[in-house]
């Protein structure tokens, strides 16, 4: 992820109409945000069209848009509200989380998805798939924020409704599952966080 200041300076440059910014921005975020819709719905004619409608709409209002120092955030926040909006549309999207607007996310880990593309695991591998299947879906989801993303606690709250000390609980809670299923084994506990 790009710093803080940079996030600042392109995103000031987009709201000023510089075009280089807009493409910018597209090309940095545009198939993270994908990845992010895919982890909500297999549809992906409407991951897509969400992400051409988010941009669209940011076009449309960048002279309204107010500032932010983390572009990736400011997309994610609106992006989520967008395909919330579109998933219950389509009516095969009946179940949805407590306390949000989008289905479970069926959030799976790069290292996850290898490990289960492969025929035969060893006994260290086991123990990771094992430990990652025992995190729910809430939980899966605010790892993902918090170590991929690397969102803080305010911002956590914000995308999933939830109050800072629940959000800080269900951290520690998910870590605290791994960290039991992983036999306290500190590199594997950093290996299943740095997951990307």
């Amino acid at each position: 992820m790009p710093k803080p200041s940079e996030d600042f300076l392109l995103w000031n440059d987009f709201r000023n109409g510089e075009e280089y910014a807009l493409a910018e921005i597209y090309s940095r975020y545009a198939d993270s945000l994908y990845s992010y819709g895919k982890k909500f719905t297999s549809n992906s004619e409407i991951v897509k069209d969400t992400i051409q409608d988010l941009f669209f709409n940011l076009i449309r209002t960048r002279s309204k848009l107010g500032t932010t120092d983390n572009v990736y955030f400011y997309l994610l926040r609106s992006y989520r509200r967008a395909l919330s909006r579109n998933l219950k549309k389509t009516e095969n999207t009946k179940v949805f989380q407590l306390n949000t607007d989008l289905p479970a996310m069926q959030l799976r880990y790069h290292l996850e998805e290898e490990l289960l593309q492969k025929e035969s695991l060893d006994n260290r591998e086991r123990i990771i798939l094992r430990s990652l299947q025992q995190l729910s879906p809430k939980q899966r989801e605010i790892i993902y924020y918090r170590f991929t993303c690397d969102f803080d606690y305010e911002q956590i709250c914000e995308l999933m409704k939830l109050k800072y000390d629940s959000a800080r609980k269900m951290v520690f809670r998910a870590i605290k599952i791994l960290r039991e299923h992983l036999e306290n084994d500190k590199q594997l506990i950093l290996l299943v966080l740095n997951f990307q």
